[in-house]
């Protein structure tokens, strides 16, 4: 046996000998699996007649589809023309008071789908309101060029080539000179598909300020109008152009006699709102991150006994044998490490993995919907959780190594793992929360992260909701940077003063 298997085998010795740091462990991971399948959550899916079913895509996905749609038949190849001349939008600001405003993600422009149905795979080239010409198909995906960009409405040609299930998407300014905007691949498109004009407008979202640090949203419904002419098509259509508004809005609130087509001297005028893009989770229902709410309060127990493994050592003298011992000091701060790092991961693992297997189940009982998450996000959301937890634990050594005292240590761990958190869901404006969750170790609650953010969907994207301004692997680079500087100072402390 090595010298430092000897040193992890005597750590573990010492960690599963001392009941309160066993009780410690073990009271995160319980609290863990506690919250997570405690059925206080109520909702209504599946009682009283209430159906949560969403509207899925051809991947499976959530997604919206609503828009008006002026179409005819494309049987085999062809091409479908127009020219947006024009694209103009306005909001509601609150019960029959709209201002006009075109929100940035209003779409006007040429659409192939396998059907007017909702949900079908579709490709489409358009002119947003402020991202210039994109194309996107199939819900998830959207291209353009220049991404991003910022670019006012104007007129301009938009074309739309099939030929087999490869859908291609060009741009002109003048009609005559094309630049290809991208390509599309939908397998499975029918020889028969709906072709031809269409304009819709989602919902726009506010931060507006309510006190010193707290941000709210306010928003609503949007409309987007936009005239089309030099409509021209190739290949074999069906005869006559007809109009139809897809996912038409009901409610006393939704005003659908806004919405329809008219045709125009050569060409149509159309006037849409809704979305053709992923749903968002956050807003309703439940996510499989937050069936981990109690990570959080797990947290505190395994920091508090990665810094007390350490300083109870220090405050009864015992450290001056361990290095007596092993002289090597950084070795025994790794170990320390390692061994609550090791013990942290497999709790954590268990119960997260209780939680995911178990928590959704207790929740759709109880009428609670859960947006559809894939198997291998929820084994990276599981593992993540363990490897969140046991980084933290790891921290709390260094801490523990660094600080010396018991209180000061603990209080530290808190204050640099879940006060970040903890203010930045609660009172912290979201540009605030989102910076305290890039910069401290908190940031690998990305780890948890079970839904994605879509660039080209508006949307409150919140760690309240369970979403977090880094990646998985950012965020958890951002916590073994904060556990390899904590441990390199510790040590560097460990070996400039006795213990």
């Amino acid at each position: 046996m090595t010298a430092f298997a000897r040193l992890l085998r005597a750590e573990w010795t010492k960690l599963r000998t001392v009941r309160g740091w066993v009780l410690g462990l073990a009271a995160a991971a319980a609290v863990i699996v506690a919250l997570g399948l405690a059925p206080g959550r109520q909702g209504s899916c599946g009682r009283n007649g209430s159906d949560c079913t969403p509207l899925l895509g051809p991947q499976g996905q959530e997604v919206a589809d609503s828009f008006t749609l002026v179409h005819r038949t494309l049987d085999g190849d062809g091409s479908v023309t127009a020219r947006v001349a024009d694209l103009q939008g306005w909001i509601e600001d609150g019960p029959d008071h709209r201002r006009d405003r075109l929100v940035p993600w209003a779409k006007a422009g040429l659409i192939i789908k396998a059907g007017t149905g909702q949900g079908t795979a579709y490709a489409a080239v358009m002119l947003t309101g402020e991202h210039g010409v994109r194309l996107q198909y199939d819900y998830d995906h959207d291209e353009g060029r220049p991404a991003g960009a910022k670019i006012a409405p104007q007129p301009v040609y938009l074309r739309l080539t099939r030929t087999g299930d490869v859908v291609k998407a060009e741009s002109s300014s003048d009609g005559a000179a094309w630049a290809t905007v991208g390509t599309a691949r939908l397998p499975g498109l029918p020889a028969g598909v709906t072709a031809g004009l269409f304009v819709t407008s989602p919902e726009y979202a506010e931060r507006v300020s309510q006190a010193v640090v707290l941000t709210g949203i306010q928003g609503g419904p949007s409309r987007a109008t936009a005239a089309f002419d030099h409509l021209a098509t190739a290949g074999s259509w069906s005869p006559d152009w007809r109009s139809t508004v897809v996912g038409a809005p009901s409610g006393p609130a939704a005003h659908p006699e806004d919405l329809g087509a008219e045709a125009t001297g050569g060409g149509w005028r159309l006037t849409g709102s809704g979305d053709i893009a992923p749903s968002v989770a956050a807003g309703g229902g439940a996510t499989v991150t937050q069936t981990l709410a109690g990570t959080f309060v797990g947290l505190i127990f395994v920091v508090v006994v990665g810094a007390v493994f350490v300083t109870a050592e220090f405050r009864r003298g015992l450290l001056r044998t361990t290095f007596a011992a092993a002289p090597r000091r950084g070795r025994v701060l790794a170990a320390k490490a390692l061994v609550v790092g090791a013990v942290t991961f497999a709790g954590g693992l268990a119960a997260a993995w209780l939680v995911v297997a178990f928590g959704i189940d207790v929740l759709r009982d109880n009428g609670v919907y859960i947006h559809p998450t894939a198997t291998a996000v929820q084994v990276r959301v599981v593992v993540g959780t363990a490897v969140l937890l046991a980084g933290c634990a790891a921290l709390g050594v260094g801490l523990g190594a660094l600080l010396r005292r018991g209180v000061t240590a603990v209080t530290a761990a808190i204050v640099v793992v879940v006060l970040p958190y903890l203010l930045s869901v609660t009172v912290l404006p979201l540009r605030a929360a989102d910076w305290l969750l890039s910069v401290s170790p908190a940031a690998a609650f990305a780890l948890q992260q079970s839904q994605p953010r879509y660039a080209q969907v508006d949307s409150v994207y919140s760690p309240a909701d369970g979403y977090f301004p880094l990646g998985a692997c950012s965020g958890l680079a951002v916590l073994a940077v904060w556990v390899a500087a904590v441990l390199a100072a510790a040590a560097y402390r460990l070996r400039r003063r006795d213990a």
